[in-house]
């Protein structure tokens, strides 16, 4: 029979183990948008080798934040299909927040002159016909506006989030060309306020679980870029205009911010360029925002999460290895 001490010693070790604080996962995720910007064989060879090279990293999750195609490519149902088709080629699981030139362009001659509305309606049966998973390979259960909030905000299927290893990733659908504000009661503009309300109220609802659960981090993904005009006017220092498409959403997201203190990584495109900056460096100082390579490029981002790191998250491009 073995001494008491050496009987004792693993259940030692059990009882030191459950005392030692518990370390933070890393991870990692992909983001990327604004791509594939048509539908010849060398641009879906591109694309489809950035997806290889992707997947060869095993992320937790792949982001895309939307504009899957250019305004004057076709809006048909065959065409936005196959571009469903190739994001769900992503794998383990595919983060999907709609863009502009899925449906409020649409309307241009050069896409087939479909009604924008008709649009996001098709988009949301197609890409979102199971709002609580997302798209991919693998994909993960979220949470939807849609199903969580119900009512008035049924229709958002669109707006997700999902807690990773302490992480807060929320999407809204906020999305460039003017957010589908046009004339003075026009149809668009009365889906433009009421998308704007519910994307608000998803932010304040997720901003608060992520709170109450002590998440460490938030993400946040959108389409739009915000800041490219009507923004940090003179007198008007890290504030949007009275006429900007995005104030009443981009005011609740620095309020929310800065509230929340800990670290908010803000994911966008629209603009095409790679870029990392504090647009409220003064009243939200915690935020931290990156626009994503586009389709000229055809990269994608690393991000790498550490919640132990007072950062919490790095960047590194993970490049394209089919050359334009």
């Amino acid at each position: 029979m073995r001494p008491a001490s050496a009987r004792l010693l693993p259940l030692l070790l059990t009882l030191l183990l459950a005392a030692l604080p518990a370390r933070a996962e890393r991870f990692e995720f992909v983001a990327l948008g604004d791509m594939p910007y048509g539908s010849d064989a060398r641009t879906l060879a591109r694309f489809k080798a950035l997806i290889e090279a992707v997947n060869a990293r095993n992320p937790a999750f792949t982001i895309h934040v939307g504009d899957i195609k250019s305004g004057a490519s076709a809006c048909s149902d065959a065409h936005l299909s196959r571009l469903r088709d190739l994001l769900n080629r992503f794998s383990p699981a595919l983060i999907y927040t709609p863009g502009d030139n899925e449906w409020t362009d649409c309307g241009n001659p050069l896409a087939g002159h479909y009604a924008p509305l008709e649009r996001l309606a098709f988009l949301r049966r197609t890409f979102f016909s199971d709002p609580g998973r997302s798209l991919g390979a693998a994909p993960r259960a979220v949470e939807s506006q849609a199903e969580v909030m119900g009512g008035a905000f049924s229709p958002y299927v669109e707006n997700t989030r999902f807690m990773q290893s302490g992480v807060m990733v929320i999407t809204a659908h906020v999305v460039g060309s003017g957010n589908n504000r046009k004339r003075f009661l026009s149809p668009a503009t009365r889906e433009y306020k009421a998308r704007d309300r519910a994307n608000i109220a998803w932010l304040e609802a997720s901003f608060a679980r992520a709170q109450a659960e002590g998440a460490k981090a938030i993400v946040l993904a959108l389409q739009a870029d915000m800041f490219k005009e009507e923004f940090d006017t003179p007198g008007q220092p890290e504030a949007f205009t009275l006429t900007s498409p995005y104030r009443d959403f981009g005011h609740a997201l620095k309020r929310l911010a800065a509230r929340f203190e800990r670290p908010v990584l803000l994911i966008y495109g629209d603009s095409h360029s790679f870029t990392i900056h504090r647009p409220f460096r003064r009243t939200a100082p915690n935020l931290t925002a990156l626009q994503v390579f586009g389709a000229r490029d055809m990269h994608a981002l690393r991000v790498m999460v550490d919640t132990e790191d007072p950062a919490v998250f790095a960047f590194a491009p993970l490049l394209n290895p089919e050359k334009p």
